[in-house]
């Protein structure tokens, strides 16, 4: 594999990480959030990535990966009981978003060390470009 190829499939692990990051972000800062865009009462549905490999597909013919899509995660919303709160429906619930910060602190984890190790590898690649120039020149 041509060192450009190795620059190509971090780089894109790069990007993969920086969009799953981005989605676990938006989780988080809507943990409590019962309302959607438009201020209506619907929770708010947490988003997941989902990554596939590309086959060839980057400039120089390189494999990688890349975000395929963000889901939205359909899953019912938590009840809270508080009958005083105007959101309340006729039985005295409100509903939460169903979000778990653990499990999105550890994908933030996950997705940040992946990020770290990408840039690792560019920066050995790039190492070894400038030795391999400098032994040419």
């Amino acid at each position: 594999m041509s060192m450009l190829k190795t620059l190509d499939v971090s780089t894109s692990g790069l990007v993969a990480q920086r969009i799953r990051m981005t989605a676990t972000a938006s989780n988080l800062a809507n943990i409590t959030s019962r309302r959607n865009e438009d201020g209506q009462l619907q929770p708010y549905q947490p988003r997941f990535t989902i990554f596939q490999t590309n086959e060839g597909i980057g400039p120089n013919g390189a494999a990688g990966v890349h975000v395929r899509e963000i889901v939205r995660d359909d899953i019912a919303p938590q009840p809270v009981y508080d009958p005083t709160n105007p959101d309340a429906d006729a039985q005295g619930y409100i509903y939460f978003p169903r979000i778990n910060m653990m499990t999105e602190m550890t994908d933030a984890i996950v997705a940040s060390r992946s990020y770290e190790a990408n840039l690792g590898a560019i920066e050995i690649t790039k190492s070894m470009l400038n030795q391999t120039l400098r032994i040419i020149t």
